[in-house]
């Protein structure tokens, strides 16, 4: 069972989302917030396993609540931290990284399909990172541009890293940059499925990654994917 926060300036919206989350067995939404600040509060007074977080709303908006709530390193009743999924209706570069350098594990937009919507709260509830097809474009577009040249990637990757990554683990970390899920790294390194697993969590425990989303954040910023990498 996945517990829920939902944090909204409309009421529309927030009893639309709660319609369809709540048609799932596996879903159930505890709370309810119309601002920021109250999502904090709810966040701290019944934490959740995940919270779906409007970007532009009073009192305090998504990014700066979402900034609060991962300091907090609040978990939800599965034992896992809180994860945010960030929802707007505005697909700009600009909120898509603010969001995801704010913590958030996802980031969709308001229009998404129940469906995906429904999809997106049971992956990130799962720990892993869920975030649109156009996000991710958008985000791949935006850190190209910070991206320096590198001679050596490995060099790069461990650059301040307390415990280096393996060879293995640092071809791990590329192949996520590049969008391939456990499987598909399986069967291109021909190991099992477990193993993977294992490197992964590896490489989001030594570079400090809360998931997926931002071990690409991480590769990104030390400039190591070359641009033909992706299909942004």
């Amino acid at each position: 069972m996945f517990t829920v926060g939902l944090a909204d300036d409309q009421q529309l919206v927030r009893a639309g989302f709660s319609m369809v989350l709540g048609s799932q067995d596996d879903i159930e939404v505890v709370w309810e917030a119309n601002n920021g600040r109250e999502a904090v509060m709810l966040a701290q007074r019944q934490p959740v396993d995940v919270i779906l977080m409007d970007i532009q709303m009073p009192v305090v908006n998504g990014i700066d609540a979402t900034k609060e709530i991962v300091a907090q390193r609040l978990r939800g009743p599965a034992g896992e931290l809180t994860r945010i999924v960030v929802l707007t209706t505005f697909d700009t570069d600009n909120y898509v990284v603010q969001s995801i350098e704010a913590g958030a594990s996802g980031f969709l937009l308001k229009d998404t399909s129940p469906e995906e919507l429904i999809s997106a709260v049971q992956s990130v509830g799962e720990s892993s990172a869920v975030i649109s097809p156009a996000a991710t474009a958008t985000l791949f577009k935006r850190l190209r541009t910070h991206m320096a040249p590198t001679v050596d990637p490995m060099v790069a990757l461990n650059r301040g890293l307390v415990e280096p990554l393996t060879h293995r683990e640092a071809e791990i970390l590329l192949l996520i940059a590049r969008g391939l899920s456990n499987t598909e790294i399986a069967d291109h390194l021909v190991i099992s499925l477990p193993t993977v697993k294992t490197h992964v969590g590896r490489v989001l425990a030594k570079t400090g990654s809360r998931d997926r989303v931002h071990a690409v954040l991480y590769a990104f910023d030390r400039g190591v994917i070359p641009k033909n990498e992706t299909g942004a």
